[in-house]
């Protein structure tokens, strides 16, 4: 039935969970997998005359954000490899990780997006906002989440 599964990663445990049972699904369906990682986009924050203490070159934020995307990806690659699952990963910058997850799927014609959902309601769930619900209002392809 899927052919091309996408399964966003964060590097939680919970995405990692979700990744486990997005590659059984991948393995049972004869599909392969896309791991991305999704990484927000790099913003200055010099005011005037003024660099803060926290202060990260661009070159210094991308070799941290290559680091940090090569470690989660690789950890769904092994996944994937030890039951022989075909996946490969990409990693993308984006203030928005909802659009970035749908353009990939569409970039890379996915059929399934298999993700994780933390679970925040309420207060918690309006304030911060969901990745997942986001993906499930704006995406056109089928969703299934992880929770």
């Amino acid at each position: 039935m899927y052919k091309h599964i996408l399964v966003p990663t964060d590097g939680s445990t919970l995405s990692l969970r979700a990744a486990k049972n997005a590659i059984r699904l991948a393995k049972e369906q004869g599909a392969r997998v896309t791991a991305i990682y999704v990484a927000p986009e790099y913003h200055e924050n010099v005011v005037g005359d003024y660099l803060p203490s926290n202060f990260v070159t661009f070159p210094e934020f991308q070799k941290q954000i290559k680091k940090t995307a090569e470690k989660y990806l690789a950890q769904v690659k092994k996944l994937a490899g030890v039951v022989g699952v075909a996946c490969s990963g990409i990693y993308v910058t984006s203030d928005s990780p909802s659009k970035a997850i749908i353009d990939a799927a569409k970039q890379k014609k996915c059929d399934l997006i298999f993700m994780a959902s933390h679970g925040r309601r309420g207060i918690a769930g309006l304030l911060i906002g969901s990745e997942t619900h986001k993906v499930l209002t704006h995406c056109k392809l089928p969703v299934l989440v992880y929770r």
